[in-house]
């Protein structure tokens, strides 16, 4: 048997985006090769040195009751050579032995390790045997919490003591609930702490992305208090979750002591991962608007997915159960979302759009996955980390729908002001002309008064105009609507833009200036708008005339608040009508006013 090739994923090439999207790609990782029976010798474990050990070893299925390393032994007869793809039996209901003959080279210090680099075998018992006799005996798996392992790793590892210039031999009882999946190597020390910084390094890198997707997510849903948000946070954590679990960083990180999720992580958080991304798919597709029965399927699988969560936590269902529940619904949300999300992108939805291409990247990585778990392609980097990095990407795409949700949710927003605005300006506009009715010349008043001072006063004038009823009689009501729409624009057009024009109704007018010096300046400003409506206005082709008496106060020498200025002031100017109309009075303070 030839050299093997260099060890995958050295430490100087794992950087993002290769680890995305091309872990197989591989480097070596130092100087000589180590070796199994057929190899050159093992060298000085001062190297990093790794050894793929499958082509080297045989297997059997084991019948019957459970056997012990003796009856193995007796059957050996019955070990083949793998015909299965590299590192990878699939699915077997009954344990399995391995065997591997080890020829020990000059093994001048530190130690080999075996290394099974797939962290969801259940059980794994290893025998090393010298000449015949046991020399070394270790039980291995997931159901082992990490304090409990012969090496706290997150993959399953065994330091073997083998003696040099000797023959061993290596026996490998396999028992596991999940596929058997099998990438065994031995490694020297360095090796393997080189392999295993960069893997759990990769590891980092995706959790960490999965994190920062699900603290966004769940920012926004602070924020708006939208429950898509909060579906896809969920969604994203524990997907996270599943993929720490599987690759062993979980138990060893994440929950180390839990020997409950130790064993069933894998299932667990696949149920829940099930649950809310239907529930973030229902909303953000908007299935019930387009596809009422597709979405009544949607949140029936949701609930069989949650039923069968909470019956796996409360032991009602067991591992194969909840397995079988992730597996037959897992392809549920593609199944029933895919019409939908086509329909949407087809109309030009973009967020659907996203999804579509998030699922086109997750089916290669999923298809890659359950082939690799049916046992029809080898173990290797890129089978192995297909799926994650499918789901890393397919995340990716559905942020950005979460985005276009995001820019949907401030546009309604937008529309909401607008229509708040338009409702609010209903309520202070008076509909002829367009000025402030009433409402909104007190909400005037109030926000101007406080800044009324000597030097800076405030004045109040209430107009009323002398003579329309006459127009209105001889010309008809839309003559007189149409005069008093002129009188209003002559009123801010002799105005500054800071000044307020109103109308409270019938032909009765309120100007509201602010800013004054003295009451001379206010006196001004009365006349310009006794001229403004004094001059001829033309009314259907018809030149007619009429006349306006104006009365004011100011704030804060006649008063300080809005009612009582517009009492003085409409009282100034029933005075200046009992004098002859068409004037300006002032209505100062005086003991028969309040």
């Amino acid at each position: 048997m030839s050299a093997s090739p260099p060890s995958p994923l050295s430490g100087q090439v794992l950087r993002l985006v290769r680890w995305l999207l091309a872990l197989g790609l591989a480097l070596a990782t130092g100087p000589g090769m180590a070796s199994v029976l057929g190899l050159p010798d093992l060298l000085s474990a001062r190297q990093p040195l790794t050894v793929e050990a499958w082509s080297a070893i045989t297997w059997m299925p084991e019948s019957g009751p459970a056997w012990t390393l003796a009856q193995a032994r007796a059957a050996r007869d019955g070990l083949r050579v793998p015909d299965s793809p590299r590192a990878n039996l699939g699915v077997r209901r009954t344990p399995v032995w391995l065997q591997l003959t080890v020829q020990a080279g000059a093994v001048r210090d530190g130690q080999w390790l075996l290394d099974i680099d797939y962290p969801s075998i259940d059980r794994v018992e290893v025998y090393l045997l010298r000449d015949g006799r046991l020399e070394q005996q270790a039980v291995l798996g997931d159901h082992l919490g990490v304090s409990e392992r012969p090496m706290a790793h997150r993959a399953l590892n065994l330091p073997l003591r083998l003696s040099p210039g000797a023959s061993h031999e290596l026996w490998l009882r396999v028992e596991t609930t999940s596929s058997m999946i099998l990438p065994i190597r031995l490694m020297s020390a360095p090796a393997l702490d080189r392999y295993e910084a960069a893997m759990q390094f990769y590891q980092g890198i995706a959790g960490g992305i999965g994190l920062c997707l699900a603290i966004y997510a769940l920012a926004h849903w602070i924020g708006t208090r939208d429950a898509t948000f909060l579906w896809y946070a969920s969604a994203e954590l524990s997907i996270t979750a599943f993929f720490h679990a599987l690759e062993g960083v979980g138990p060893l990180h994440w929950w180390e002591g839990s020997e409950w999720l130790t064993r069933n992580g894998g299932p667990f958080w696949v149920l829940v991962a099930l649950v809310c991304g239907l529930g973030f798919l229902d909303r953000t597709l908007r299935v019930a608007e387009l596809m009422p029965r597709v979405a009544l399927a949607m949140r029936a699988c949701g609930v069989v997915a949650a039923l069968a969560l909470l019956g796996f936590v409360l032991g009602w269902v067991d591992y194969r159960g909840a397995h079988l529940v992730g597996s037959v619904l897992g392809p549920t949300p593609i199944l029933l979302g895919l019409p939908v999300a086509w329909m949407r992108a087809r109309d030009g939805d973009r967020g659907a759009l996203y999804i579509l291409i998030g699922w086109g990247i997750y089916s290669v990585g999923i298809v890659l996955m359950a082939l690799l778990l049916r046992g029809l392609i080898e173990a290797n980097p890129v089978t192995m980390h297909a799926f994650q990095t499918g789901s890393v990407l397919e995340m990716t795409m559905w942020l950005r729908a979460l985005g276009v949700r995001l820019e949907e949710l401030r546009r309604e927003a937008e529309r909401g002001r607008h229509e708040r605005e338009a409702l609010r300006s209903l309520a202070h506009t008076d509909p002829l002309t367009g000025l402030a009715n009433r409402r909104g010349l007190v909400q005037a008043l109030e926000e101007r008064l406080p800044r009324a001072r000597p030097g800076q006063m405030l004045a109040a004038y209430v107009l009323d105009l002398d003579g329309f009823k006459a127009v209105n009689d001889q010309f008809g009501h839309d003559a007189g609507d149409e005069l008093l729409c002129e009188v209003a624009r002559r009123l801010q057009d002799s105005l500054r833009s800071s000044d307020l024009v109103a109308r409270l109704g019938g032909d009765e007018f309120v100007v509201v200036a602010d800013g004054l010096e003295s009451d001379a300046a206010a006196q001004r400003i009365g006349e310009k708008l006794l001229d403004a409506v004094l001059r001829p206005i033309v009314v259907r082709g018809e030149p007619c005339r009429v006349g306006v008496t104006v009365g004011f106060a100011l704030v804060p020498l006649d008063a300080h608040d809005a009612s009582s200025v517009l009492k003085r002031a409409d009282a100034a100017m029933y005075g200046g009508k009992q004098d002859g109309k068409s004037c300006v009075r002032r209505g100062a303070a005086s003991p028969g006013l309040a």
